[in-house]
Parts: C-alpha cells; structure tokens; sequence
C-alpha cells in the first residue's frame, strides 16, 4: 500500500476540512484504506484523484449520519491513539479553527462541494458524481457554501470577551443551572468530543444548545475539577482531578456566544497541546 501511504496526508487534510475533528478525519482515512485495499492502485492513472473521491464519499457518509448519533455523557474512557501531529500542526496552521467553525453551518453536501473545489480545486464534474447531481446543481451548492462561508460571523478575537463566556459556561455548570447555560450558548452551537471524552468507539458530535446544556449538567459531575485556564493562547476548561490533566474543553466565541465546543480527553492529543493559566 505504498501508493495509498503516498497520499495519506492529502487525504487526512480532505477528510480534517470535511469533518472538523481529527478523530473522524482518522476515521474515514482508515476506512479509504480498506477500500484501496481490496482495488489495485497501481492500474489506475490518477490513484490521488480515485482516493480524493473515496475519502470525500466516506465523509459525506458520515456528515449525513451525525444526526443520527446517540447523545453520550463527556465523560474520560480508555485511551485510544490519537491524530498524527504533524498532520494536526500543518491543518491548524492552513485552515484555522474560524473557518471550520464556519463550515459546520452548512449542510453535507455544501460543505463538500465548497471544500472539494474551493479549498482542492476538484472539478465540478468530478464532485457531481459524488454527489449524484448535475454539474450545475453542485456549482450552485459550492456558490451557496460560498456566500454562507463570507457571510457568517467569524468567531471573536476579544480574548477578554471569551474568557468571560469560558467562566460563565463553567460556573453554570458546577451550579447545574440549565438557564444560565443557555444564556451563554448559540441556539446552533456544537460539542465534538473524541472517542475518549465520549467514552465511545469514536468521536461524536452534538448540536443544539438543549442538547450541550443536558449535557453540560452532566459535565458538572466533574466541573469541581475544572478551571479556567489557556490553551494555544485562549480560554479553555481544564479538568486535573489530583492535579492530573484528563480533559480539555477548548471554545469558539462569536456574536456574543458560544458557538463550538471541543472536548479532548485522548492523552496523545492532550499531550500536543500548550496548555497554560
């Protein structure tokens, strides 16, 4: 599988801008390499573009699907391995938390159009056929993900204004005030926890502020271990029970809220992040 190794970061980075987790990027890298496992790559003229096609049909997949996942506790499971670091740093440093905020607004076959042509110049044609539309209703999909994508609301640079919202979020849940944490939630805002944090096979993603409130009353079981402090240079909850780190909230702020919430509790990616007071 040389060819397929060849092209595992190109396609890890497709599969990071679709689904804006590491852990299900790693996902649906593995399960492209099951299927090149049972093709021949090497009869093939462009395996780049085949495996691009394969990655971007998992995805797809798997956006359709979130819907469809049960809500679980965030709470600390075994450890499972973690993304490559490498890969996280280049994806962090090129495609930047705000706008995978952003996409996360659009719907999945938005979100693939505009990332397959915009981000990886794939071809109109090309993603049609993932998509089983006309080259005409796909180039109207990337130009509605366009306009959503200029038009939303980046999240705020006020590290000030965050850290408030970060320290409201917390204190709401020690007190296990659902009122209070819907004050400081976007109706659409969203959870990804890893594998770990969910205590789950793999990630899972939640949106809606009823459902991050029902379970933020559940994080309060361990919210007398957390503490505001910085991750990367921003607010962050972290939680040390006996002063060993275990998990880590991470927050995206915009229009007064809290938009996105990411919770790591897998030990190889708590050990990669700057973690600060």
């Amino acid at each position: 599988m040389e060819d397929f190794e060849a092209h595992r970061g190109h396609l890890y980075a497709v599969a990071y801008r679709m689904l804006g987790s590491g852990g299900e990027a790693d996902d649906a890298v593995q399960e492209a390499w099951l299927r090149a496992a049972r093709a021949d790559l090497g009869a093939l003229t462009n395996p780049r573009g085949w495996l691009t096609t394969v990655v971007a049909r998992v995805c797809l997949d798997m956006l359709r699907s979130r819907r469809a996942r049960r809500e679980v506790p965030l709470t600390v499971a075994p450890p499972l391995a973690g993304p490559d670091p490498e890969q996280e740093t280049v994806l962090a440093e090129s495609v930047g938390l705000a706008l995978l905020v952003v996409l996360d607004t659009l719907t999945p076959a938005e979100r693939l159009a505009f990332v397959l042509h915009d981000l990886f110049g794939v071809s109109y044609p090309e993603i049609a056929s993932i998509l089983g539309r006309s080259s005409d209703a796909t180039k109207m999909l990337a130009s509605r993900g366009r306009r959503r994508v200029r038009a939303a609301d980046l999240p705020d640079g006020d590290p000030v204004r965050q850290r408030e919202l970060v320290e409201a979020f917390l204190r709401a849940a020690r007190a296990g005030d659902f009122a209070a944490l819907l004050a400081v939630l976007h109706p659409e805002v969203t959870v990804s926890a890893d594998a770990v944090a969910a205590g789950s096979p793999g990630p899972v993603r939640l949106r809606g502020a009823d459902v991050v409130a029902r379970q933020a009353l559940l994080f309060s079981q361990r919210a007398p271990y957390g503490r505001v402090g910085l991750v990367d240079g921003a607010a962050a909850i972290l939680v040390a029970p006996r002063g060993r780190l275990v998990t880590v909230l991470t927050f995206q702020v915009a229009g007064g809220a809290i938009v996105a919430v990411d919770v790591v509790a897998d030990p190889g990616r708590l050990s990669r992040l700057a973690v600060g007071v």
